[in-house]
């Protein structure tokens, strides 16, 4: 089954169903999905996996009480017994007063075109030759000794959601991914490295080969790390971490948190967050982007926001629940799956690029550090404490001098976001993105 006029019928049908067992209102969200993916490891195929999925969620409310259930059965019978369980859970659950549909005016009317699908389907054989590609260009760089694989993969998938105040919609979208994994060295000395790439279109996709001959140069780089001492020095992020900084940023900023209170930036509105100058913004228009949406989880129109202007905070990530928690309206940001009710999150978030050259802002450190792999997650939302593991390259005199591993780097979220100077090499390779960032007054801990 897709998600057609079909699957929309038998949405408002299941709505319709738990209407008339005591439902005051509901919504039912259908994703179904389709993958072929194949890896390789050293010249041969080792998977190739087809998936076929379908699910469908129903959400109820009576009251101020809401239930959700999901199923993958779609038969009438299963239906039947999926809304008499949803509306018997809502009549027992506790109350939540902020739950709830939203508002038929909210709605988005006519759906903006984010050219989110392909409709070329690749072939297994398509597969086999990209993953091919790219690993076979990986292990041809001198250095590289072996090879964790190599990866390709396509999926589409359908959604649609009805509510019962009158909405009802589907979207398509398509993502076409190549990566692989390589070691140089040998012995303890070995050290992994790298690349990848995800797209809309497979059309877009970089050449598999240039993928993999530039993990194999990474993994190169990286051999023979040195340590060194603990010092407070300037950081670059590579774009490939930079992005990371827009994330903290994302969590920060999203509603539950803020109605929660459990963020830095809760009384931050309006203010100062970042350096003037900085712009950030949150796109869910963007055409082909990864994470573009033409409406949000609750049928919210979307639309572009400048989430961070000239430096200062202008808005929060708002789904329907957290804007009624704050007195606010909701900002189409909700996301849901199919066994959960909807939450806040971003789409194609990104942080504007600067005037300067990677080359430029590397060129104009003295001694400080390249970062370009984070590891652990030690970051606290509700202080903005940031301590991370990472590796990559100690800078000497404007230069990447020589790769340095097992460091930790730390700060505050507060200071290092007003700390930010972007370079000029804003590229959208994931869903949020990042040009090369330097940031000021961190702490290196090394040997």
């Amino acid at each position: 089954m897709t998600a057609n006029g079909n699957i929309i019928d038998r949405l408002q049908t299941l709505i319709g169903k738990a209407q008339s067992l005591g439902a005051e209102a509901a919504d039912a969200v259908y994703v179904n999905s389709t993958s072929l993916s194949l890896s390789q490891r050293l010249g041969n195929p080792e998977d190739v996996m087809r998936s076929e999925d379908h699910d469908l969620g129903l959400r109820v409310l009576i009251g101020k009480r809401q239930a959700v259930v999901s199923s993958s059965d779609m038969a009438d019978s299963a239906l039947d017994e999926l809304a008499e369980r949803a509306v018997a859970m809502a009549r027992h659950v506790p109350e939540d007063q902020y739950c709830g549909l939203a508002d038929p005016d909210q709605l988005a009317g006519d759906l903006v075109d984010i050219d989110d699908f392909d409709p070329t389907e690749p072939t297994a054989e398509d597969l086999i030759q990209l993953a091919a590609a790219c690993e076979d260009a990986a292990r041809a760089v001198a250095g590289v000794t072996n090879s964790e694989g190599a990866d390709a993969s396509w999926s589409a998938s359908e959604i649609a959601l009805v509510t019962s105040t009158g909405f009802a919609q589907t979207r398509r979208g398509s993502r076409h991914s190549i990566g692989v994994s390589v070691l140089a060295g040998e012995g303890t000395g070995m050290e992994r490295d790298y690349d990848f790439a995800t797209k809309v279109y497979g059309a877009d996709l970089p050449d598999a080969a240039g993928i993999g001959t530039s993990a194999g140069e990474k993994a190169v780089k990286r051999l023979n790390p040195q340590k060194v001492s603990t010092a407070q020095v300037p950081v670059i992020f590579d774009p490939r971490v930079a992005n990371s900084i827009v994330g903290h940023l994302s969590s920060a900023i999203n509603g539950s948190a803020v109605a929660r209170g459990t963020t830095f930036l809760k009384d931050a509105m309006g203010e100062a967050v970042f350096a003037p100058g900085i712009t950030i913004v949150d796109d869910p228009h963007r055409r082909r982007g990864l994470r573009s949406k033409p409406f949000d989880g609750e049928g919210v129109a979307t639309r572009p926001v400048n989430v961070i202007e000239d430096g200062r905070l202008t808005t929060w990530f708002l789904d329907c629940r957290s804007a009624r928690q704050l007195k606010l309206t909701t900002t189409g940001h909700a996301a849901r799956g199919t066994s959960s009710p909807p939450s806040p999150s971003a789409s194609n978030l990104y942080m504007e690029p600067g005037t300067v050259s990677p080359e430029d802002l590397i060129g104009a450190v003295d001694k400080g550090l390249y970062v370009t792999e984070l590891i652990g997650m030690g970051v606290n939302g509700v202080t903005g404490d940031y301590s991370r593991g990472c590796s990559g390259f100690w800078i000497e005199n404007g230069e990447l001098a020589f790769p340095v591993s097992e460091l930790t780097i730390a700060g505050n979220l507060k200071d290092m976001f007003k700390g930010v100077t972007p370079a000029s090499d804003l590229e959208f390779k994931y869903g949020t993105n990042a040009p090369t960032l330097r940031l000021d007054g961190m702490t290196v801990a090394g040997k």
